[in-house]
């Protein structure tokens, strides 16, 4: 029951097949092909262009901070010359001409008979500690401004996430397994922004530090610079051919983290059915087969990129095995000095350094952009058609028009096909079909949570897609079979359909719909809280608030999902009585299951595979002895066996 979706040669992973209409877990998995690596590298430094003015400060404080510390060994080398000199000039009696000096000083700044000068090593070793004081402050300046960057940076793309959320159309989310789109919305941005904060100041600064560093080392000698260089392709192969093959290893990981949060997510969502049916064993097994193969991706990916490191220390301790050799004969033939030699070696580990630093961060770095790269798929989605400019206002009568409507979820699956139908003001249209039918979709074209393929719906004589979502919307209450609550009080549940009303009305509302009823015996009344899943509610009392909320919107048009599925016989009763009050000068679309609801409706619709294919009253329908008819008595023929029995 599972379809495999393409992603990329280093991983397949089998999603749970679903469709439009079947909710949040139905439905593979967003972004299907992976994005190369460099592509959205750029674009996730691109991200960093309104913070520019600071981005360039950071990079002027960096150049200053480490042309100071470049410079320091240089003068501390000056330091090492001048006590050699003075312990060698103690060696050499006052007044010996140079040419009697050993061959391995002449040349040098000896002066016989006179020792070290620790005045003048003072003197040096004091401004090697203010250059290295100033480095560290300019370093400490310039990580705080680039932390408020990056922090700035991954501000914004939390927002602009949200944002596009929020312009995504449904069937987005039909498709997209919940715990799916979570993990990009939390753990791809956390991971973001942890990647960004821990290598853009190393990476900054290590690139750097190559440049400033090789520039000291051909001032010293151009001969050791050139050694020193004959191990930078070797690392930048080694380096390249890791990465080449880490690089899916982290996309498949963070692939996987998706995959096990949407068997989590529905796991735990499901809880109660996977009690119920014992199902614990699978849902185990399930979650072990899916963390096994995370645990098997990310150690791929960790082991290969960890291998950076070493081989990147092995090279680096090549050179400086060749430039010590190599230093020390030139010592010997009086060619460099002891200080420049010291200098020398330690720029060629400044050198290896920044280059085993920036080697380090690769692994870290791919995470992140793999990361940003599933972040950017979501932000790529197609998101819904923008509303018509100069969009018409609908009106308050509430008649809807169906006008040779066809619409499919699937290319190749039509689902509803020259749909035509009319709902007068103030009508009473009952939908009925067997599952899968159509009924649930003719309501969602009328909200625009999907756009039809052909023909036009119409409210008040204006065509739905020429009027702004928002206002289309805003005229409709809805009420659906599943209870959506959010966390806050009863009062705050019932207000959101009109955040603006007062009081009076939210009582009203809530008198109406018999919430009044069960909020009495809560401690707190109105002010209780519930949590977003209403499981301090029963199941009845949570649909009771969904509808006072639809009540308190006092809509044009009406649409009832279901909405006494999960309420009692009695107070279905009342419902029932409170919804005909409430649907007096509205049009009203009642989805229903059980015929025994709908049958005062003025205009019932019978659907099977997305067409129309009765309608009529009650009465007319039961005399036609068609479809309704035979529905209607396969309930009530039910019933009666049951009864029997």
């Amino acid at each position: 029951m599972a379809k495999t979706q393409e992603f990329k040669a280093t991983e397949r992973i089998e999603a749970p097949q679903g469709g439009p209409g079947r909710g949040a877990m139905g439905g593979g998995m967003v972004g299907q092909k992976a994005m190369e690596f460099v592509p959205s590298g750029k674009r996730l430094a691109a991200r960093l262009r309104p913070d520019r003015g600071k981005a360039v400060l950071v990079v002027l404080l960096g150049v200053v901070s480490v042309a100071l510390m470049s410079v320091g060994p240089r003068i501390l080398g000056h330091a090492t010359d001048i006590v050699f000199n003075g312990f060698i000039g103690k060696q050499i009696p006052p007044g010996t001409p140079e040419s009697e000096w050993p061959q391995a000083v002449q040349g040098m700044d000896v002066v016989p008979g006179q020792g070290v000068d620790f005045d003048a090593v003072a003197h040096v070793l004091m401004i090697v500690l203010a250059i290295y004081v100033g480095a560290s402050v300019l370093g400490w300046l310039q990580g705080f401004i680039l932390n408020t960057v990056v922090q700035n940076t991954v501000r914004t793309l939390r927002q602009d996430v949200e944002d596009k959320i929020n312009r995504l159309p449904l069937g987005y989310f039909d498709r997209s397994p919940r715990g799916e789109l979570l993990s990009r919305v939390t753990n791809d941005i956390d991971n973001v922004s942890t990647t960004l904060q821990q290598t853009m100041s190393q990476l900054l600064t290590s690139v750097m530090t190559v440049f400033a560093v090789l520039a000291m080392m051909f001032w010293i000698s151009p001969l050791l610079a050139l050694v020193a260089l004959v191990t930078v392709p070797m690392s930048l192969l080694v380096t390249a051919q890791i990465m080449k093959r880490s690089q899916g290893q982290f996309v498949a990981q963070w692939r996987r983290t998706g995959a096990l949060n949407a068997h989590v997510e529905e796991s735990f969502s499901g809880h109660a059915l996977v009690k119920v049916f014992g199902r614990q064993e699978e849902v185990e097994a399930k979650f072990a087969e899916e963390n096994d193969e995370l645990a098997k991706v990310s150690f791929g990916a960790q082991f290969v990129s960890g291998l950076i490191m070493p081989s990147m220390m092995f090279i680096g301790n090549l050179n400086y095995v060749l430039v010590a050799v190599i230093g020390a004969l030139r010592v010997a033939n009086g060619q460099l000095s002891l200080g420049e030699v010291q200098a020398f070696i330690q720029y060629s580990r400044q050198f290896t350094q920044p280059l085993t630093q920036i080697a380090s961060m690769v692994n870290l770095l791919q995470s992140g952009v793999a990361s940003a790269e599933r972040v950017f798929e979501l932000l790529d989605a197609d998101e819904e058609p923008v509303d018509a400019t100069g969009a018409a206002a609908p009106g308050r009568r509430g008649e809807v028009a169906f006008e040779h409507v066809s619409f499919r979820y699937d290319e190749d699956r039509p689902l509803i096909t020259d749909l035509s139908l009319v709902a007068r003001p103030g009508q009473t249209v009952a939908i009925v079909g067997p599952t899968g039918s159509g009924k649930t979709t003719l309501v969602n074209l009328v909200m625009r949570f999907y756009d039809i393929d052909a023909g036009r719906i119409t409210l008040d004589g204006v065509d739905i897609t020429a009027m702004p979502r928002a206002a289309l919307r805003s005229q409709v209450g809805m009420v659906l079979q599943d209870t959506w609550l959010f966390a806050g009080t009863i009062r705050d549940n019932i207000a959101y359909g009109r955040p603006g009303a007062t009081e009076d009305e939210i009582l009203a509302a809530a008198r109406a719909t018999f919430v009044d009823r069960f909020v009495h015996s809560l401690p707190d009344g109105y002010d209780s809280l519930i949590d977003e899943e209403g499981s301090n509610l029963s199941a009845g009392e949570r649909q009771l608030i969904t509808i006072a909320r639809a009540f308190l919107t006092d809509p044009a048009l009406l649409i009832l999902d279901e909405a006494t599925s999960s309420v009692d016989t009695r107070t279905e009763l009342l419902l029932q009585h409170a919804m005909a009050a409430l649907r007096t000068d509205r049009t009203s679309f009642v989805i229903a299951h059980r015929l025994s609801t709908i049958r005062d409706a003025d205009l019932i619709l019978v659907m099977e595979e997305g067409a129309i294919v009765e309608q009529g009253t009650h009465e007319e329908l039961l005399a036609a002895s068609g479809a309704y008819a035979r529905l209607y008595q396969s309930q009530f023929t039910a019933a009666a066996v049951g009864e029997e029995v």
